[in-house]
């Protein structure tokens, strides 16, 4: 039995005080503050080497010039107006219906998971949310949450819907058609399962009435121009994916040519723009870029993932069951970046065939709706909450995950593997 290795035991140790201060907050320092003070550690620890810091943080360099284009996106949209006309309109139709408004603002989430990531539903739908509780008078958290949960949820409908995909997938990503008819099934449970299970977590909450819609707000040109560009954005996505782009480029020139022009139109200054977005939100995820690289380096769970692929071949329905619910765990545990590099890194090595795999996407993508450290889309979503004045405690949301997540991977997996099956035969 070989020894713990002190190193290991300090990196993963600096990487959940980093991570729990990413969520708690104590003495309300920012996220930031504890991503990029953990990354530090590491480097003056010696556990990682500053060439091994600034590749981690270089590494992100995609993931930095999305989520200006979506932050700009989203900032835009609330000046100009874009949120609370969607809010209107989500009123309007609920007609007055707790229920009916939670299930229109699933349903859009799940458009925006599947066309534009779910980074950006945790970042340009949030706000909206908050916008159409408020508006409804009725208590946000429910509607908050679903921003969270189908974010993971419909998460790997498409290739695009979640940047996690292409680091699991790599050179290896399949042709579209091949990808909706491996996923399609289990998408689609998935999706449903979640909202079944997270509306009756939530049905106390969404007994009473809502506001009804107030009098029709009028949407500007620049709020018109805001939605255009968002529009826009989700086909810039989808061309960058079928072309094998990546994808930060794209929504960051569509964000800030919308910021241009309706500055432009305005004859304002474009800075009130800037002073509005959480910059901090950059330093915070490449600070969560150098703790990736420091666990990934300790090479803990690689062991158990690789043991199970030794089945892949002899059982490949039980291995697919097992391994996509370890990584599921494991997602939580180190959240889903290091675990999406590690299950591609042993994937790749083992050579596990596509159902093996497949199985490993879906707990990385679904696994992290357990916790609120679990994916980066969680994270970003509860800074985004903090800034409309609510938040979540990490036992809340692991009150509502741990039920939810369970039922709904296993359903997911389930429903991947009979279809998987079929989908291989045929």
């Amino acid at each position: 039995m070989s020894a713990v290795n002190p190193a290991h035991v300090a990196t993963w140790s600096i990487a959940a005080i980093a991570v729990l201060g990413v969520v708690t907050r104590p003495r309300n320092w920012p996220e930031a503050w504890w991503a990029v003070s953990g990354a530090i550690a590491l480097v003056l620890c010696s556990l990682i080497s500053l060439s091994e810091a600034l590749t981690a943080i270089q590494k992100g360099s995609d993931v930095y010039l999305f989520l200006i284009g979506m932050m700009v996106l989203a900032q835009l949209a609330r000046r100009e107006g874009l949120f609370d006309w969607l809010a209107f309109y989500a009123l309007k139709h609920a007609k007055g219906s707790a229920s009916r408004l939670f299930l229109q603002i699933y349903a859009v989430g799940a458009l925006v998971t599947i066309f534009l990531s779910n980074d950006a539903t945790a970042v340009v739908l949030t706000p909206a949310v908050y916008a159409a509780a408020r508006q409804a008078k009725a208590p946000p958290l429910p509607y908050l949450l679903i921003c969270a949960f189908i974010a993971n949820a419909a998460s790997f409908v498409l290739p695009i819907s979640n940047p996690a995909n292409l680091i699991v997938f790599g050179d290896k990503m399949p042709a579209l058609a091949s990808w909706l008819a491996e996923f399609g099934a289990a998408s689609v449970v998935t999706i449903i399962s979640t909202y079944l299970l997270l509306r009756f977590t939530q049905r106390n909450r969404l007994l009473g009435r809502v506001a009804e819609a107030a009098s029709q707000p009028t949407l500007p040109l620049e709020g018109r121009i805001a939605a255009g560009a968002i529009a826009l954005t989700a086909v810039a996505l989808l061309v960058a994916s079928m072309r094998g782009w990546r994808l930060g480029l794209p929504t960051c020139a569509c964000g800030l040519t919308a910021w241009l022009v309706i500055a432009v139109l305005k004859r304002d200054s474009p800075w009130p723009v800037v002073g509005k977005i959480s910059w901090s939100i950059l330093p915070l995820v490449a600070g969560l870029f150098v703790l990736v690289q420091g666990v990934e380096s300790t090479g803990v769970l690689a062991p158990l993932i690789h043991g199970a692929s030794a089945q892949a071949h002899r059982v490949p329905q039980l291995t697919a069951l097992v391994v996509g619910s370890l990584v599921a765990i494991g997602s939580n545990l180190m959240n889903n970046l290091p675990m999406g590099l590690l299950a591609a890194t042993v994937a790749n090595g083992a050579q596990l065939p596509a159902q093996i795999r497949g199985a490993l996407l879906i707990g990385v993508d679904l696994g992290p709706n357990l916790s609120v450290t679990g994916s980066l889309a969680t994270i970003l979503w509860l800074v985004a909450i903090r800034r409309e004045g609510e938040d979540v405690g990490t036992g809340q949301f692991l009150a509502v995950g741990s039920f939810v997540m369970p039922l709904a991977l296993l359903a997911s997996l389930a429903s991947f593997i009979a279809f998987g099956t079929l989908w291989t035969r045929s």
